[in-house]
């Protein structure tokens, strides 16, 4: 069979990061970039003697994520031991939840090519602790080549596992998805969701099969997923790898890999463990986890209109195109921009969100973009687009105002005045300029009415030119028909 008869399955398991000020269990501040091994006390480092106790505020950012995602909330979970040995598991074991985690069932929609969502199913969101984290390369000059150092920061920062079913049928859907799941875990804000800073980590199970069969094949981890074009790639290589290893009539062997960013291919790192490989039990010094019905419907009750629901009144109660309203929702801060922005001109709610999803955020960089900080204030936006409506400026002038407006901090009605760069839509003086243009260009007169009236935009581009740019284009474009058609 070639290699091109088989198709992926692709299930992710993805690490958030919680929004806590301190860890799971312990009083100790969740911190990035901070010295090693500052942020440390006896119950992170795993210390004989002490006693674990849980962060109230990390189950209810979990919570947060379970409803706003459909899950199912257990009423009572479990805290359990994994047990492993690594260097920067200094208890020897990793508090997790497992047999009865908090939250099952749910989903996360992608939105198809005709618009309409598909889900992607969850099998389970689970609460427990980080690792630290080894460093293999070092900075100082004083630490022998070879060596590994372990800071543990990080030992014991809230995480919740979202993990998928195997509903992922590419890797452009596993990279649609992690971008979906990101916006909706910052919308909630229940994680920054900052891939750079380890808030955001994925390892991805893939396998492949013959195309159109049902049974799944051998599943392979991959680990080391540090972006998400790190993942679409690794899954791109993953499933030429299996798909080509069958076709030659090999084994795929269940394993986990390891991504390699510079050769962008896996590489096996170790056999892939099974639950019985961690021993788990009920950590004896932990309580069974209860959400009772106040708690959950607390937290319900407190998350905002979440982005899927918010497209759609978008589209349907401004009449924006449904790839429109996902795109000014790409993030809960720049939908309340554009809200506010409507609300200053709501006359045209659909010129407003073109100008900002095709002029201003074309300005900004993608992690502005992404936390919706915008260099321009709402109401700023919805003065310039006015003066557009209302005839004062033309497009291109506005193009260039805005650039001026970001820079400045000035509204478009003060640089109109100070650049007097009010729109001419004197019907008589633009007569004068487009019989003085055409008076002058036979050839293109020609052109236009042998039958290639596209010509027209040239006319246009020069009496706006002859105006020095300040010419109503829709009033030229009258004229010089009247006039070209004669």
């Amino acid at each position: 069979m070639p290699a091109d008869a088989y198709e992926p399955v692709i299930g992710l398991e993805v690490h958030c990061q919680l929004r806590t000020r301190t860890k799971l269990f312990c009083p100790c501040p969740v911190v990035f970039g901070a010295p090693a091994n500052t942020a440390v006390c006896p119950v992170c480092l795993g210390y004989p003697g002490v006693l674990p106790v849980l962060n109230r505020e990390a189950v209810s950012l979990a919570l947060r994520v379970a409803l706003a995602t459909g899950c199912t909330v257990r009423e009572r979970s479990v805290f359990e031991r994994k047990n492993y040995f690594y260097p920067d598991l200094p208890k020897g074991y990793q508090i997790s939840q497992y047999q009865r985690p908090l939250a099952v069932g749910g989903a996360v929609p992608l939105v198809r090519a005709d618009g309409a969502l598909r889900p992607v199913r969850l099998e389970r969101i689970h609460l427990e602790e980080d690792a630290g984290k080894s460093m293999h390369e070092v900075p100082w000059d004083d630490v022998p080549t070879g060596s590994s150092l372990v800071d543990l920061n990080r030992a014991g920062t809230p995480l919740i596992e979202i993990v998928t079913e195997p509903d992922l049928a590419s890797p452009e859907e596993a990279y649609d998805y992690l971008v979906r799941l990101r916006r909706l875990v910052r919308w909630v804000e229940a994680s920054d969701g900052n891939m750079e800073e380890g808030s955001l980590r994925c390892d991805a199970n893939v396998s492949v099969r013959p195309r159109g069969t049902a049974a799944l094949g051998t599943k392979v981890e991959v680990k080391n997923l540090n972006s998400f074009a790190h993942v679409r790639k690794a899954l791109e290589h993953e499933i030429a790898r299996q798909s080509d290893l069958l076709a030659r009539g090999g084994t795929v062997v269940q394993e986990t890999r390891l991504f390699e960013t510079g050769s962008g291919t896996t590489r096996p790192m170790r056999s892939k463990e099974e639950a019985m490989d961690y021993r788990y039990f009920p950590d004896p010094d932990l309580g069974v986890l209860v959400v009772d019905d106040a708690w959950r419907d607390s937290v319900a009750a407190s998350l905002p209109e979440l982005p899927d629901a918010r497209a759609s009144r978008l589209a349907a109660s401004l009449g924006l195109p449904a790839a429109d309203a996902q795109l000014v929702c790409l993030s809960r801060p720049l939908a309340d921009w554009y809200e506010a922005a409507v609300a200053a001109h709501p006359s045209n709610p659909k010129g407003l969100a073109n100008w900002l999803l095709s002029e201003l955020l074309a300005r900004i960089p993608d992690a502005d973009r992404q936390a919706g900080r915008i260099p321009l204030a709402p109401e700023r936006l919805a003065g310039l687009v006015a003066r557009i409506d209302d005839g004062t400026i033309s497009g291109k002038i506005a193009k260039e105002l805005l650039g001026a407006m970001i820079e400045s901090g000035k509204g478009a009605d003060e640089l109109i005045a100070e650049r007097g760069l009010v729109q001419l839509s004197d019907e008589g003086l633009l007569r004068e300029a487009v019989s003085s243009v055409v008076a002058r260009s036979p050839e293109q007169v020609a052109t236009y009415r042998g039958g290639k009236t596209a010509t027209i935009g040239w006319f246009v581009g020069q009496v706006l030119k002859a105006t020095g740019g300040k010419a109503n284009p829709a009033l030229v474009n009258r004229l010089l028909r009247e006039v070209l058609d004669a």
